[in-house]
């Protein structure tokens, strides 16, 4: 496994190219965490380098409710026609990890059963989070087959910083995901 010294965007390069490996030499699908594209887009170049065609499944986040009160899209439309000309599918969902018990605990306190999960993952780093909840979005889009294992890229505030190989369940039966392998992640010291 790679440590980075750090969490951060400063980890993408190495991270995505960590990531791409892994899916050719695992001829698995990449499930690629992307608000604004930037992350998506240097993956799709790197398995088009390493002679992968498809395979690529972008999770986005659906609206940045910190934007305005109405949400917004991060992904410019540009980014958005680029990956989808190269047949790529994004997801842009609510959060499997937090969404309506984010609401519910914002308004009323208290902690509830996917806010612990997703704090139990973040004990691995943020990423590994991000990596989960993606996995679980993408298949729950119906973009990945059940029962496959998939390698996930996801990081730390902007930019990759984490692989993983995680063959994940439904939202509805969440806790049967299964992280098999993490591949790179920035060091919790």
């Amino acid at each position: 496994m790679v440590l980075f010294e750090k969490p951060g965007k400063q980890n993408a390069q190495a991270a995505i190219g960590v990531a791409c490996a892994k899916a050719k030499e695992l001829d698995a699908r990449l499930v690629v965490a992307s608000t604004g594209g930037e992350t998506a887009l240097l993956a799709l170049r790197e398995l088009r380098r390493l002679g992968v065609e498809g395979g690529l499944v972008v999770v986005g986040s659906v609206f940045d409710y910190k934007a305005t009160p109405e949400g917004g899209n991060k992904m410019d439309q540009q980014t958005r026609r680029e990956l989808e000309a190269a047949g790529v599918p994004i997801v842009f969902a609510t959060h499997v990890l937090s969404g309506v018990e984010r609401s519910l605990s914002n308004k009323f306190t208290g902690v509830y059963p996917a806010e612990v999960i997703a704090h139990t993952l973040r004990m691995f780093g943020q990423g590994v989070k991000v990596c989960v909840e993606c996995a679980v979005m993408a298949l729950d889009a119906g973009l990945l087959p059940y029962g496959k294992p998939v390698v996930c890229l996801g990081g730390t505030g902007r930019g990759a910083d984490t692989a993983c190989l995680i063959t994940p369940a439904h939202g509805n039966d969440v806790l049967s995901t299964k992280v098999h392998e993490i591949y790179c992640k920035p060091s919790l010291l």
